[in-house]
């Protein structure tokens, strides 16, 4: 049943903007180093001469658990927007299919639209690494596919409260408004405790021990989703 909902989801999206979203912020992130490997090429390439892609990587990362924030924030807020809009909770729950697999397909459409974001960001990292001309060192394909990839899996703690909020919420106004808080928080990372989850992004790339913050991040966040579906099941609907 929760494959059914999420073809039905698919389909509600469309015209949206959710895609728009989903590229944007790879772009942006991209660009944004690009314009910034530009003006600075000689200075940083002579910083970096040792390792070029560990330079342009660690320079895209800083910026990583702040746009995986403010972009799951609003995929999560679109993604409920479209039964809050049309006030139709009342009309899809009570159709033959469980509320359980309502809520995992719309949490699963979010994680799906963020991992293409993820995966997005990786090509687009590698391509700008190769037009800087960094491809005469060795290319470090593992490190590409991880930038994204491992803070997502830390962010999934608030990516799964957003959602929860999102649905739980007719106005999306504080969800939203949550979101860009915690993404602006998530610039001062550093200066927080490890056992913060609003930093685990961050310390899943640039720690010493990466996959711990990785394993918690999935943990917490499944225990999230769980939360989030046990209070959606039990919720009177508008």
């Amino acid at each position: 049943m929760m494959w059914r909902a999420l073809s039905a989801d698919w389909l509600k999206i469309r015209g949206k903007g959710l895609w728009f979203l989903v590229f944007l912020g790879p772009l942006g992130l991209t660009l944004m180093q690009g314009l910034n490997f530009g003006i600075r090429y000689d200075y940083l390439k002579d910083q970096y001469r040792a390792d070029l892609w560990g330079g342009l990587l660690s320079n895209v990362a800083d910026f990583v658990p702040v746009a995986l924030y403010l972009g799951g924030t609003l995929i999560c807020s679109l993604v409920a927007n479209v039964e809050h809009q049309m006030s139709s909770w009342k009309q899809l729950l009570a159709l033959p299919i469980s509320r359980i697999s309502v809520f995992m397909a719309k949490l699963l459409l979010c994680l799906l639209l963020l991992a293409c974001s993820c995966l997005l960001l990786s090509a687009g990292t590698l391509a700008l690494g190769l037009i800087l001309g960094f491809g005469s060192q060795a290319i470090p394909y593992p490190d590409i596919l991880r930038i994204g990839l491992s803070s997502y899996a830390a962010a999934l703690p608030v990516i799964a409260l957003q959602l929860w909020f999102s649905l739980s919420s007719r106005n999306q106004t504080l969800p939203v408004a949550l979101g860009i808080t915690l993404s602006l928080f998530s610039l001062f990372a550093m200066f927080l405790s490890e056992w913060v989850p609003l930093t685990w992004p961050a310390l899943a790339w640039s720690a010493a021990s990466p996959w711990q913050f990785i394993v918690s991040g999935l943990l917490l966040g499944l225990l999230v989703m769980m939360s989030g579906a046990l209070h959606f099941v039990r919720k009177d609907v508008d």
